[in-house]
């Protein structure tokens, strides 16, 4: 028996479009230990959201998946609907990134919670109502049983989060998959409702996976990081692993575009350079090549593996041992000393030829 509440192996996930297949997620493993944390962090496209539905079997009709989703001793991938609608809810509990287009504009949000609640035959209507009480106070909503008889568009954004994030706790999941929970919401109302999270997160112990592009809110609630860029992982670590000992230069430039109020200079923000890839028509070799500023020949041909670098510590860098070592010159990177060509030999950092760079 594996210690482990959920486990994903080389979990593949592919898209039949008109304009070809669109390789959305790539080869993903991924644990999560009971009560542990674990933030999925990249730019929008990476797959993130992806990952969140795959596990949930709620992908549309053109997606096609592979690999192996377990949790406890049920596998996930190919389970008939009707046996992962029991799954949804009462094992895994999803709040979605736009809690407006999830709840039902016809129904109060009190019956909302409670029907989450008495639909899986768990409790009576009645002591469902009562457990919806508890669940809104609990997320933080004001004069929550006033609230209980109000409509979803008589909520602000913020306050209809916290419901969902009450509907994700009604039935004491082991798992709960937040998706993108802060996003278009003002900085104060963001930490409301990570404190509806947290408090979500105690009262039903469950683990959390937090799918977000914002590295502030990994650092304050994760344990664990795992950073996607063109549908893969690129790196995973405890969180304060990556955010002081990053491996892999893309990580560090998301690391590097972020304000910092210990710095003197007050310079202009350094985002990376350049987009994402296509997933349609991925790049040969590594896919972060064409925006690396340390990228080389080995990088043109031969795409690096999410491989060792240090106690529970991967990055998909086939530079990852100097960067491992301590390399200043590979640490103080900087993105403006790139040019906007792609391949070739053109200068990275500090001058420096590409073809320069060692091999690791």
């Amino acid at each position: 028996m594996s210690d482990h509440l959920l486990e994903v192996r080389d979990l593949s996930v592919d898209f039949s479009t008109r304009e070809g297949t669109v390789q959305a997620v790539r080869g993903l493993s991924l644990d999560l230990a009971p009560r542990e944390t674990v933030g999925i962090v990249g730019e929008s496209g990476s797959g993130k959201s992806t990952v969140a539905l795959a596990i949930l079997g709620l992908l549309p009709r053109n997606a096609t998946v592979s690999g192996s989703v377990r949790s406890g001793d049920t596998e996930l991938t190919g389970l008939p609907e009707r046996a992962l609608a029991k799954v949804r809810g009462s094992t895994i509990a999803y709040i979605p990134q736009d809690p407006l287009t999830s709840l039902n504009p016809a129904y109060t949000i009190g019956w909302q919670v409670a029907e989450a609640i008495w639909a899986k035959g768990l409790d009576s209507k009645r002591g469902a109502h009562r457990r919806a009480l508890e669940l809104l106070e609990t997320v933080g909503i004001p004069r929550a049983a006033q609230q209980m008889d109000r409509y979803p568009h008589e909520f602000s954004g913020g306050m209809r989060q916290r419901v969902a994030i009450a509907i994700a706790m009604a039935n004491n999941p082991r798992i709960m998959i937040a998706d993108e929970p802060t996003t278009a919401l003002d900085v104060t109302i963001q930490a409301q409702v990570l404190d509806a999270l947290r408090a979500a997160r105690e009262e039903t112990h469950a683990s959390l996976i937090l799918i977000t592009h914002d590295l502030g809110i990994v650092a304050g609630m994760a344990d664990r990081v795992m950073v996607m860029y063109a549908g893969k992982p690129v790196e995973t670590a405890p969180t304060d692993e990556v955010f002081y000992r990053s491996r892999m230069p893309y990580t560090l430039g998301l690391l590097g575009s972020l304000p910092r109020l210990d710095d003197e200079r007050r310079g202009p923000l350094r985002p990376i350079p350049g987009t994402p890839p296509s997933l349609l028509t991925l790049p040969s070799g590594c896919p972060f090549r064409p925006r690396c500023p340390v990228a080389f020949d080995r990088c043109v041909t031969e795409e690096p593996g999410l491989d060792p670098a240090g106690p529970d510590h991967r990055a998909a860098c086939h530079l990852r041992t100097e960067l491992e070592a301590g390399d200043t010159t590979l640490f103080a990177a900087s993105w403006e000393d790139t040019t906007d060509q792609v391949g070739g030999d053109e200068v990275g950092i500090h001058g420096r030829s590409r073809s320069e760079v060692p091999h690791g």
